[in-house]
């Protein structure tokens, strides 16, 4: 994996040809890449144009990110990581520059891991106004108290929603109109969701269960119950499927 440095110089190379080979978009790509000094100030001003209805709130927003990378430089970190993942496993993305201009999911991630940051700081009401910004503006409402790994991809980031206190560990992949949450009745509990899972398209997973590691959630399944490490979860209510022998408690 290349560190946040590696990825900004091959993000610089990048946005240089393409300014060279197409003028209309150098002011663009100046403004957006090439006039910033590292990762986290061109990804701070993503969230800003992204999550900001107005310049006040543009540079609202641009100024608290900034303020959470230059303070905690593992942010820029999880955010290189999350880039190279996406490279990594979307077949139609062959270069860093794409998505970090025009993936929604990336630019609401970041926008997460500095609402995060606020929330661990007892500054929860920016960031419950990032979440606000970024569920009306981006479709992606997930709440600054949840936990949330690296190297994650929020693949089509449309519809997706995760609840306060729901965990999700690395390498994880989650589709569009994706619902983690908790049980009304049962608030103080949140799922759990395990390394390298795959939660495909309108699923929801949903009260105090654990998704085991590179377990896979089918489309439009209803999980509310435990899902074994390396099972996958289909139907309404969801049943396992293509689990490892032993996986499956008799």
């Amino acid at each position: 994996m290349a560190s946040a440095q590696e990825l900004w110089r091959a993000v610089r190379r990048e946005a240089e040809a393409v300014a060279a080979g197409d003028p209309v978009l150098a002011p663009s790509l100046a403004r957006s890449i090439l006039d910033h000094g590292g990762l986290g100030s061109a990804v701070a001003r993503q969230i800003g144009q992204r999550l900001g209805a107005h310049d006040d709130d543009c540079a609202r927003f641009e100024r608290v990110a900034n303020e959470a990378f230059v303070s905690t430089p593992e942010l820029v970190e999880a955010a290189c990581l999350d880039l190279q993942s996406i490279v990594r496993h979307d077949p139609a993305v062959t270069a860093l520059l794409p998505p970090l201009l025009n993936f929604k999911g990336y630019v609401a991630l970041q926008a997460w891991r500095v609402s995060n940051w606020l929330w661990g700081r007892g500054r929860t009401d920016f960031a419950l106004m990032m979440q606000s910004a970024s569920s009306e503006r981006l479709q992606v409402s997930i709440h600054p108290s949840a936990a949330i790994g690296t190297s994650v991809f929020l693949d089509h980031a449309t519809g997706i929603i995760i609840g306060a206190l729901s965990a999700i560990s690395d390498e994880v992949t989650i589709m569009q109109n994706v619902t983690i949450g908790r049980k009304p009745d049962n608030p103080a509990q949140a799922p759990r969701v395990g390394r390298g899972v795959l939660l495909s398209s309108g699923s929801s997973v949903i009260g105090d269960i654990a998704i085991g590691d590179f377990a896979r959630i089918g489309a439009g399944a209803v999980v509310t119950g435990d899902v074994p490490a390396g099972c996958t979860a289909v139907g309404v209510p969801a049943r396992l499927t293509n689990c490892p022998e032993g996986a499956i408690p008799a």
